[in-house]
């Protein structure tokens, strides 16, 4: 099946949930191709690929920073980032409003979480995540917008475990949009699932998914 094909499929199946569709690795090519059919939310977990893609791409693409973020690299794409996902500190948190202040633009945000056993995964737990939204520093941050939270499942066959782990980060979600919801924490999006496990986290509660090899196959 096509790339557009491909799309077309996971959207009729994903009901409100937004589509990121993770271009990393893949072609210009490939992510026309998705424009082309759309497709306008784009994934990418690399500073420098992301910066020459979004050059020579259309403006109007959004782009999602997925991966791990380096705070030395925070302002290669603060001008321009539609989303960063994968906040998983506060000295992240602290350089991305420090460029955003150099810039005058406030720069939407998620938290990500530990929700999976595997130690490889990076994100905070959920004492790491209260004493920063309610740490005098966060509060000081007016150059930053936490639009919610971001979690990986473990990488495993288990659909309980999966579930367990969506379900936590949900219920912490949640719970955090009663206790913390004020300008700056405009907190509606809870980013979780992925290729392999995305119908479970949408049917425990995800309003974004970050889908890659369904869309333009295996890695190449």
């Amino acid at each position: 099946m096509s790339i557009a094909e491909n799309l077309q499929e996971i959207k009729s199946s994903l009901g409100d949930c937004k589509l990121i569709a993770v271009s990393k690795t893949k072609p210009k090519e490939d992510l026309m191709e998705a424009y082309e059919a759309g497709q306008r939310a784009l994934g990418e977990n690399k500073v420098q690929e992301l910066c020459d893609k979004a050059e020579d791409l259309p403006k109007d693409i959004e782009w999602h920073m997925i991966g791990h973020l380096q705070r030395n690299k925070v302002k290669y794409i603060a001008p321009f980032v539609h989303l960063i996902h994968s906040v998983d500190s506060v000295r992240l948190l602290k350089e991305i409003n420090k460029q955003g202040k150099k810039i005058d633009r406030v720069i939407p945000v998620l938290l990500q979480m530990h929700i999976a056993e595997e130690e490889s995964k990076f994100g905070l737990d959920e004492k790491e995540l209260d004493e920063l939204l309610s740490s005098d520093a966060f509060k000081e941050m007016e150059h930053i917008e936490v639009k919610g939270l971001m979690g990986m499942a473990t990488f495993t066959d288990d659909e309980d475990k999966i579930r367990r782990e969506f379900k936590s980060l949900k219920k912490t979600f949640d719970k955090i949009s009663k206790q913390y919801n004020d300008d700056k924490l405009n907190l509606h999006e809870l980013s979780m699932g992925m290729s392999g496990d995305y119908q479970i986290a949408i049917e425990e509660g995800s309003t974004m998914v970050r889908i890659g090899s369904k869309i333009f196959g295996e890695r190449g």
